[in-house]
């Protein structure tokens, strides 16, 4: 396989970081879920509240690592070549897959930064993986955190249904279209 993408495939680097972010926001969905179960049961079990600290925790360094993986795979997207949709696709569809992409590498971004302001404005360190602490990028502030909380909320509903959409749309292309707009993002296929 190629590092490099051309105009027919994504290249493994491409691919790598598609793959490895996409199951990164899945993680993310899946612990913040916890999180959410775990501080729904602090009444009946107050150790819960640990457990809780430590899914945010996760959660956390599971979102800078995804901002960190967006910014190189902007940066990747810029370098290389972007492969092209067959001749046929309908014009629509091209504007709505540009949208899409344009529409996740915002969210990528949005997502991190509103969690990590979201846990600033609650003064709430934000560390990676207890590695590096990273600077607060608001003060303190109630009603902000709330505001943030519900942005927060907001984006990941939309990264959610978008997430959905994208994967409808690569089961169309390969299961209607019969084309290699799937394929193509997948490491074993040529």
């Amino acid at each position: 396989m190629k590092l490099l993408n051309n105009a027919r495939r994504w290249g493994a680097i491409a691919q790598t970081l598609h793959w490895v972010i996409a199951a990164l926001v899945i993680t993310q969905f899946t612990l913040a879920q916890l999180a959410e179960n775990a501080g729904a049961m602090k009444r009946e079990h107050p150790a819960a509240v640990i457990e809780q600290l430590s899914l945010l925790a996760r959660h956390k360094s599971v979102g800078i690592t995804i901002l960190m993986l967006a910014i190189l795979r902007l940066f990747w997207r810029t370098l290389s070549a972007v492969p092209q949709l067959p001749v046929n696709t309908p014009r629509w569809q091209v504007r709505a897959a540009h949208a899409s992409h344009t529409l996740f590498y915002v969210l990528l971004f949005a997502l991190p930064i509103t969690g990590w302001m979201m846990s600033s404005a609650a003064n709430y360190p934000v560390s990676w993986f207890r590695l590096a602490t990273l600077p607060d990028l608001v003060a303190p502030n109630k009603d902000l955190h709330e505001a943030l909380e519900d942005v927060h909320g907001a984006l990941a509903g939309t990264l959610f249904v978008l997430a959905i959409l994208h994967v409808l749309a690569a089961f169309k292309h390969h299961f209607i279209d019969h084309d290699e707009v799937f394929k193509r993002m997948l490491p074993w296929t040529k």
